[in-house]
């Protein structure tokens, strides 16, 4: 059959990977979006954060945790309260709209995963949509390529927008700092206060190692 001298030529095994990234990004999508990013519970105590990383000498000494005026935990370094989620979150990035959920210290890994994946889906489906076009100037061209045309135009705003969140994302991470870190570094009191600009960073790769590993 057509199906079989197709597999024998290898013609099947891309449709076959380019579906199971799409899979796998559509998991992923669950899977970041209804995990637990780092929620501070109530119950837990200061020195079981491990979040915490190494002590930072350049931080003031006399600098001491605060209550929530939210949800009344004592809220570790790095943890902010997110109205939306009504949680302090651990390493808190971001709250994503697209996720309904946090970006925190327990999903923010999987979170660049996944935008990776998402990264690779996109251009290979605008790989698939531009070798589908061919251009004439005519109306009947115009009516038979609309669709591919404007799911071209869809697939590259969404390629543009995936691909500077995961860049800006990769460099926060090399420098060990976050999204609200970076932003509101001038009304965090353990940055406005510490002797270096980012009291976190030990080095690109001891960054990226600390991060993903």
């Amino acid at each position: 059959s057509d199906l079989q001298k197709q597999e024998e030529r290898g013609e099947l095994l891309q449709p076959l990977i380019f579906v199971s990234l799409v899979l796998c990004s559509i998991l992923l999508y669950f899977k970041v979006s209804l995990m637990d990013p780092g929620f501070v519970k109530p119950e837990e105590e200061e020195g079981e954060d491990k979040g915490q990383g190494v002590v930072i000498p350049q931080i003031p000494g006399d600098f001491k945790l605060r209550r929530c005026g939210y949800c009344l935990v004592k809220q570790p370094m790095r943890a902010k309260h997110c109205q939306l989620c009504q949680h302090c979150v651990r390493r808190y990035d971001h709250h994503c709209p697209w996720l309904e959920n946090c970006v925190g210290e327990r999903n923010h890994p999987l979170f660049i995963v996944y935008l990776s994946v998402q990264l690779v889906v996109l251009l290979w489906g605008g790989h698939v949509a531009w070798s589908g076009l061919y251009f004439e100037q005519s109306r009947e061209w115009l009516q038979h390529n609309i669709f591919l045309l404007v799911s071209f135009l869809l697939i590259s705003i969404f390629t543009i927008v995936v691909l500077l969140l995961l860049v800006s994302h990769l460099y926060l991470i090399s420098c060990n700092t976050t999204t609200w870190e970076f932003m509101s570094h001038h009304r965090i009191s353990y940055l406005r206060h510490s002797e270096l600009e980012n009291p976190f960073d030990q080095g690109i790769i001891l960054n990226l190692w600390r991060f993903f590993c």
